[in-house]
């Protein structure tokens, strides 16, 4: 009577858990899968620093219009209206003397203005010019944010489908360790066991508990912290997709030629050499000669109700034009030190641009070592993982008849849950020196993820 109370005891647990297994499964289900695709969709259109990129870019792109060249007139209009009232006395030819007492003289006058710089010795030309490099290096920086944002996100996203992946290990690890304790306390029942098994494998049991309550908070934190990546555009009950695709056809010398051309970086360097060069000619236009072209077209009326006043109203309109020559001879030495200042800004930016290229050459040579170790490492962690499982299903299958201790029985499950664990680590890390790569050599943004 008391082993079928006792088997109808583990039935009821079964039946328990069987039930909680299938409730979180229905949640699984019930979660949404975020996509790779989806994420960087999301990140694109509502990640705020890619937003401010993207509005500077924007800024940029106004400042070089031809509207802001310098290229274009002035034309203002100018308009006003006095009026004087005076009491004044004065004395004709022949001895009279006239008083005006309260005189009003009104005036009104309005013009038209037209300003036009001729020549300037190019200097809004190089302006001109350097406003379309600045331009282009402001889309430059905004390609530098998307592609750091990128890599941030995956960093993110990975850490979450590594964290999902423990999960599942820790939760199947759980239904072992409590169908071990359901066995320990069955062969402590029965005198095939001392109580000391059951108190070894409830502490398991909490171990693995505190370990699986752990990694859900850190998956929620990791949660978060990619929904702010995304610009707070998601719900939490999520899932991310597990599957890696590699590009394993991946070849470093291609990819170190495009490095050379078309790594971010690089490319700013060189867009700030063209920028200084145009400097560098601007100040030196300030030696030349401005000439410009002026024009106007005005009207004048004035009335004048004095009696001392020989007119009484008069109006004048007309059209006047010149040019003028304005040459800066000397002006104390500015001209000429700013001159020298862009010369020296212009070495500089070449000698830093020779500094971005070493680096961006050793930095590409260590972020291809390391993908290539890092593969190795996922490699060799998979086939600790097979035998790691070989290793726990033969002990498993001898604590079940006896012939391995409980100590024996959990060191080959902690065995295999550290190869897991392990195994989920390297594959990600291996996706993430795999992105690493493609960003140093400038082709992240035209791989399929």
């Amino acid at each position: 009577m008391l082993l079928i109370e006792k088997l109808g005891s583990m039935k009821t647990k079964n039946l328990i858990l069987q039930g909680f297994i299938l409730l979180w499964c229905s949640a699984t289900y019930a979660q949404e899968i975020l996509s790779s695709e989806e994420v960087i969709k999301l990140a694109l259109e509502h990640n705020y620093g890619i937003k401010i990129a993207n509005n500077l870019a924007e800024v940029a792109e106004n400042n070089s219009d031809f509207l802001n060249s310098g290229y274009l007139p002035s034309l203002t209009g100018n308009a006003g209206a006095t009026i004087d009232r005076q009491d004044a006395e004065g004395q004709l030819a022949n001895g009279d003397i006239r008083v005006a007492e309260g005189a009003e003289t009104r005036r009104y006058n309005a013009s038209l203005n037209l300003n036009y710089v001729l020549f300037d010795g190019l200097g809004r030309l190089y302006n001109y010019k350097r406003l379309k490099e600045q331009y282009q290096l402001s889309e430059l920086e905004a390609r530098e944010t998307i592609e750091t944002t990128i890599t941030q996100l995956f960093s993110i996203y990975y850490t979450v489908a590594q964290l999902s992946e423990n999960i599942d290990v820790l939760e199947q690890t759980l239904v072992i360790s409590k169908d071990r304790l359901t066995r320990a306390e069955y062969q402590f029942d029965y005198g095939q066991n001392t109580k000391l098994g059951v108190l070894n494998a409830e502490v398991d049991i909490n171990n693995d508990s505190i370990n699986l309550i752990n990694t859900q908070q850190q998956l929620q934190n990791a949660k978060r912290d990619l929904n702010v990546v995304l610009g707070n555009q998601i719900s939490y009950n999520f899932k991310v997709d597990t599957d890696l695709k590699f590009l394993l056809q991946l070849n470093k010398d291609e990819l170190f030629k495009k490095a050379k051309f078309n790594n971010v970086t690089l490319l700013q360097a060189e867009k700030n050499i063209t920028i200084s060069e145009f400097d560098v000619k601007t100040s030196r236009a300030q030696f030349l000669p401005t000439i410009g072209l002026q024009g106007s077209y005005g009207w004048n009326e004035s009335t004048n109700n004095s009696p001392l006043a020989f007119v009484l109203q008069n109006t004048t309109t007309g059209v006047s034009g010149g040019l003028n020559l304005t040459w800066n001879l000397f002006d104390g030495g500015t001209t000429i030190t700013r001159n020298k200042n862009a010369k020296i800004n212009l070495e500089i930016q070449k000698l830093q641009k020779e500094q971005i290229e070493l680096d961006v050459e050793r930095n590409f040579n260590n972020a291809w070592e390391d993908y290539e170790n890092k593969l190795t490492v996922l490699e060799k962690q998979e086939e600790n993982i097979i035998t790691s499982t070989n290793n726990f299903e033969r002990t498993q299958e001898k604590f079940k008849i006896g012939q391995v201790n409980s100590i024996e029985f959990r060191q080959a499950q902690l065995n295999l849950i550290n190869a897991e664990l392990s195994r989920n680590q390297a594959k990600y890390q291996a996706k993430i020196a795999e992105l690493e790569v493609l960003r140093l050599s400038g082709d992240l943004l035209n791989v399929e993820f």
